[in-house]
């Protein structure tokens, strides 16, 4: 048994120890800068394009069209499942993490960094034709309306999106769920 577990440790550090590395460039790519392109209106568009998953990643979530386009798909039978950032998930007065977790949505709130500052947004990330969206867009009225943001939206890249979700699940890994 403890030679089981000293292999599996080995293997993960020998996983976690290598980088992506270059990934050809394919697919295409929209880029939006807030405020004066509609970032918000293209990630409700993909959130509703989405069939089978979608992957979460947020530092502050406070958007309540996003919250909506979220639990749309949901009920939809797309499977969501969100990472967040303990802190401003629970001291943020406008945070909808509450409200995304009593729609069914899991959610789970990463606690190792001092800022877990990630904006991702994975959808259909194992399929055909995944996309990835990525920026310093938090996914709040503010990223739109208030700030000078961007927003990339990569699609049909499989494998940037196993990368992104690679990253995700390990972040995942570390996370703890979440508890009102």
């Amino acid at each position: 048994m403890t030679r089981l577990l000293f292999l599996l440790a080995a293997l993960l550090l020998a996983s976690a120890a290598q980088a992506v590395g270059p990934l050809a460039a394919q697919g295409t790519v929209e880029v939006y800068f807030t405020p004066w392109d509609d970032a918000e209106g293209a990630l409700l568009r993909t959130i509703r394009q989405a069939r089978r998953t979608i992957h979460v990643q947020a530092y502050t979530f406070s958007s309540r069209n996003i919250a909506w386009a979220l639990q749309e798909a949901r009920r939809r039978g797309v499977a969501v499942e969100m990472l967040t950032d303990r802190e401003q998930a629970t001291k943020n007065e406008h945070s909808l993490v509450n409200a995304l977790h009593d729609a069914g949505i899991p959610i789970w709130f990463e606690v190792r960094y001092a800022s877990a500052h990630n904006k991702v947004l994975l959808v259909d990330a194992e399929d055909a034709d995944p996309v990835v969206v990525t920026g310093s867009y938090n996914f709040t009225f503010s990223a739109q309306a208030r700030n000078a943001e961007n927003l990339v939206i990569l699609r049909g890249n499989a494998p940037l999106a196993r990368a992104y979700l690679d990253n995700w699940r390990r972040h995942r890994q570390d996370a703890v769920a979440y508890a009102r």
